[in-house]
């Protein structure tokens, strides 16, 4: 018979496992302020993560520390998988979901790529916070149970987003780049993200091997200057993204597609949300798609190439006629 303490904390680690990932992948999503990413694609990026990157991380891993072991013997084969294949193996299979990802045209740059890395990573997260939670579950030891969720929620968890959304990041900011760029973006990106896990797994290994409390607590100090150095890098790619729709709605504002005096309330995350500006007759969510849209299609379309370029200028026109068409209603009914 199960233990009562057992099953109550096998039930509070599904809880504990997927409930705070979810309300990271919302405040992730929410602050993709401008041109929010559809959740739809968000959520394949985070079940692949859970999912997908979890299985094939498992088979890498076996093939890559079983030799290990052969050579070097159980424990230090443990303390290397810990400190250089799980970083090794991981980072790219969270990562794997981006590259499709991103041939999309909801992948528009830099700050996409955080919210779709974010996205796996956390997914990743998920799933093994899950796996770790279950064994002082299954044993009953509900302190050691409650440390695990806190560390593993607060910190692995954010980590491997953290890590995953510079990869994606990269990706993002290559897309409509060069071969050069691309590659350097790619190599570059999963050095950071391969970095930052093996840091925090080397610093946590270390201390359990050395009996150190000093170099644990290194990591818990340092993973936040980490952490805030990418969330910063992310505020600063959506500033970009504001001065973006500043020259590319202010262009079509020339052009007589939408009014002058819209262009900085709608580059204004705060100002475009505030009453009075917009007719009462058009639909706020309809005309900020539309414009926000269109200003990211015309930025696609300045970088893009061949084809794809056509696709863009062809999206443009279409996205151009929907604002005159949604601001000539409103003239028409007043």
């Amino acid at each position: 018979m199960v233990p009562p303490m057992a099953f109550v904390l096998f039930i509070a680690s599904i809880f504990c496992a997927t409930i705070p990932m979810f309300v990271f992948l919302g405040m992730v999503w929410w602050l993709d302020r401008y041109d929010r990413e559809p959740i739809w694609l968000v959520v394949i990026s985070f079940l692949w993560g859970g999912i997908g990157a979890v299985i094939f991380a498992v088979i890498g891993s076996l093939i890559l520390t079983v030799p290990l072991m052969m050579v070097f013997g159980e424990e230090a084969a443990n303390s290397l998988g810990a400190v250089l294949v799980a970083p090794l193996i991981e980072e790219p299979t969270k990562a794997v979901i981006l590259l499709p990802i991103a041939f999309s045209k909801h992948f528009d740059n830099a700050t996409d790529g955080f919210v779709y890395g974010a996205a796996t990573g956390l997914g990743f997260a998920m799933t093994e916070n899950f796996l770790y939670f279950m064994g002082p579950a299954i044993n009953g030891q509900a302190a050691e149970w409650f440390f695990l969720v806190i560390l593993r929620t607060l910190y692995s968890g954010v980590m491997h987003a953290a890590a995953s959304s510079i990869w994606g990041a990269a990706i993002g900011a290559a897309k409509f780049r060069g071969w050069g760029a691309k590659i350097v973006a790619l190599f570059g990106g999963y050095g950071l993200a391969f970095g930052m896990h093996a840091l925090w797994n080397g610093l946590l290994v270390a201390g359990d091997a050395t009996g150190s409390t000093l170099l644990p607590a290194t990591n818990f100090i340092l993973f936040p200057f980490e952490f805030l150095s990418v969330f910063l890098v992310f505020q600063w790619c959506l500033i970009l993204e504001s001065r973006n729709l500043t020259k590319e709605l202010g262009a079509e504002s020339k052009m007589g597609t939408l009014p002058p005096e819209h262009v900085p309330i709608l580059a204004s995350y705060l100002k475009r949300n505030r009453k009075g500006w917009l007719d009462k007759s058009i639909s706020r969510d309809d005309y900020l798609k539309a414009v926000t849209t269109l200003a990211m299609r015309r930025y696609q379309a300045n970088l893009a190439k061949g084809k794809q370029k056509e696709e863009y200028e062809a999206d443009v026109i279409a996205l151009r006629e929907t604002v005159r068409e949604l601001l000539g209603a409103a003239r028409q009914s007043s």
